[in-house]
């Protein structure tokens, strides 16, 4: 392939260069049959006595095969791969963001970020390593930041593939830094190697330096021979605590480490106190950690007097729902996904949450992919011929078809634990009627859908999409543990938009145990400079708290001659209801009418923190509604 160009690799129109590097170009692609947008590896076929490059291309077809068989919203997605005669190529999950080289180029991390984003990591490895897949080279260069903040793996060149005879014991691959022991001595690595390598980043994202520095030869004396300095020794803001997590995770023996690297984040999680989030100090420069999947504690707003109720809504009022007692509102982010380039090479898409690590069951082994067919390689004078090698053929090899195999979809069970950790989402696998699994649920942007469609392979996807500011409403939820049956609202009348004056109806269906019911409503006015707010519905006038059987139906709102009703009323838009039943009551009171979304979101997760640790139980949902000016 010449240096311009190219309209096409294989059925992808190319749109414009990403990147170069020594071995190849990364392509802006576009899909025309599914229309999205992609990222498109290339390495060139080499000449047959250029033995770097025969290799490059192995490592090349090596990441296609580790990293197509994984969908998982912390690991890159794979594709497609393909060849002409000049290229093969990988067809890549496209993504923005930036790599966690990137940002540990403005010194060390605080210790909450650094675990969130090792959780990540760790999520991603446990799904790799329970798929029999091992990366071997994890490395800051390695791990990309999303603008979500959602830490993703990428670039498998050089991992090994448990059925995969192609790296042997014997052979030194990885980057010295981050090597394990058994790395350096070539013998053979499992998943405890990759264990190591993120000790050797923790390390580095807590202290801001690489644990041993040097030659590789004294890099490999030290990590052989010594112990690394503390990391709280070497920065203030390094908590105590995490020494001993970063101490086991480098244990020169692999039998010393953690076991998986769901033990590992496991660790991280109980380190201080899982179940106390704690708030910095404003005045402090004391660094706290908050345990993943508990709610960031926000700073105290000062109470604020709720408005008077009212029982119309007034001219000019910021309100959508016109609440026979009070108007409603809430706030949001979005997000993309990020992968790494050619080796050696900085990465040009740049674009960080933390799922809940998984490690489903191994399926069994798909059969070994075929390979792409490639133009013939002479035999070396002193080598006796291959059996395998071609003789006849003296043209390049035909673009080949790809060559990935298909991948069994994951259980119900173990989707929605991957889907969990999908930011800006909430969503739930369940069984099919027919066999198969269905994707339900909220997904709040482009990058999260995308994320959650790889992670979901064939399933049904059954998702609503919507707009607005409302991410952080779906990140605190998606933290809470299913129940069976779960919590859901519906709307009556199904998905159609309501219209000004219309009344708001709506059904809970109460999870698998008895609770009591807490609703809110939550909204916010796109031509308004206010923050997003919300407002409780339930418990309120007309709906006293009060505990509900379970698997039971609630009415809530319509046309009531016994309480309130809830009609529809400017300003229009996407507002969100959203519901949680615990085993006893979340408020000693319930919270202000139309407080900002951030203000309610940190009381909910106090609440329902304090509630989980007094052995309480919650489930919670959410739905959206779509309300317009007059019909």
């Amino acid at each position: 392939m010449s240096g311009s160009l190219p309209a096409r690799l294989g059925k992808y129109d190319i749109r414009g260069t990403l990147g170069r590097g020594a071995m190849g170009t990364v392509y802006d692609g576009w899909d025309p049959l599914i229309e999205r947008r992609v990222a498109i590896k290339t390495v060139r076929i080499p000449a047959a006595d250029d033995e770097e490059a025969t290799e490059a291309l192995a490592r090349f077809k090596r990441e296609a095969q580790a990293a197509g068989r994984l969908a998982h919203p912390n690991i890159v997605g794979v594709f497609d791969y393909g060849e002409t005669d000049e290229v093969a190529f990988i067809v890549m999950e496209f993504v923005a963001g930036r790599s966690l080289k990137d940002e540990l180029a403005g010194g060390r991390l605080a210790a909450v970020d650094a675990v969130r984003i090792m959780q990540d990591v760790l999520a991603g490895l446990a799904y790799s390593h329970g798929r029999g897949v091992v990366h071997r080279d994890i490395k800051p260069a390695n791990v990309m930041l999303t603008d979500e903040n959602q830490a993703k793996i990428a670039d498998f060149g050089i991992a090994r593939i448990e059925s995969s005879s192609m790296t042997q014991a014997g052979t030194v691959m990885g980057t010295p830094a981050y090597m394990s022991p058994e790395q350096f001595m070539g013998e053979t690595v499992d998943r405890r190697t990759d264990i190591y390598s993120c000790g050797v980043m923790l390390f580095q994202l807590l202290t801001g330096e690489r644990p041993f520095e040097g030659s590789m030869a004294s890099i490999m004396h030290k990590a052989t021979t010594t112990v690394p300095s503390r990391p709280s020794d070497l920065a203030v803001t390094a908590p105590p605590a995490l020494d001993a997590v970063v101490a086991r995770a480098m244990a020169r023996r692999p039998a010393d480490r953690y076991d998986t690297a769901s033990a590992f984040a496991d660790a991280l999680r109980a380190s201080p106190d899982p179940a106390a989030p704690q708030v910095a100090d404003p005045a402090s420069d004391a660094t706290t950690i908050v345990p993943r999947g508990a709610p960031i504690p926000r700073q105290a707003t000062p109470p604020q007097a709720p408005p008077p109720t009212a029982t119309t809504a007034k001219a000019g009022a910021p309100l959508r729902p016109v609440l026979a007692i009070a108007g409603l509102a809430l706030a949001g982010a979005a997000g993309v996904i990020a992968w790494t380039l050619l080796p050696g090479t900085p990465p040009v898409q740049q674009a960080a949450l933390a799922p809940s690590p998984v490690q489903p069951a191994e399926p069994s082994q798909p059969p070994e992919p075929h390979q792409p067919a490639q133009p013939p390689q002479p035999t070396q004078p002193t080598a006796p011929p291959q059996p395998t090698q071609p003789t006849a053929p003296t043209q390049p090899a035909q673009p080949s078809q790809p060559v990935l195999p298909p991948q069994p979809g994951p259980s119900a069970a173990a989707l929605s634990q991957v889907l969990a950790g999908v930011p800006c989402a909430l969503l739930r696998a369940t069984p099919g009627t027919e066999g198969g699994v269905t994707v339900t649920g909220l997904v709040g942007t482009p990058a999260a859908e995308d994320t959650a469609r790889v992670a979901s392979g064939p399933a049904t996807w059954s998702v609503r999409r919507f707009k607005g500011p409302y991410c952080p409403v779906l990140d605190l939820l998606r933290a809470l543990p299913d129940t069976a049956p779960a919590l859901a609202l519906t709307q009556d009348g199904g998905p159609a938009p309501l219209h000004d004056n219309q009344p708001i109806a709506l059904h809970a269906a109460m999870p698998g145990f008895a609770g009591v019911l807490h609703v809110a409503y939550v909204q916010y006015d796109d031509q308004g400079p206010g923050p997003p707010t919300a407002s409780p519905l339930v418990p309120g006038p007309g709906y006293p708290a009060q505990t509900y059987a379970a698997r039971t139906s609630v009415a809530l709102g319509g046309l009531r001659t016994d309480g309130p009703s809830w009609t529809v009323g400017p300003p229009f838009g996407t507002d969100m209801v959203v519901a949680v039943v615990s085993t006893s009551p979340l408020f000693a009171k319930p919270p202000p009418a139309d407080q900002p979304l951030a203000a309610y979101l940190a009381s909910l997760g106090t609440a329902i923190d304090g509630l989980r640790r007094r052995g309480g139980t919650v489930a919670a949902a959410t739905m959206v509604l779509d309300t317009r000016p007059g019909r």
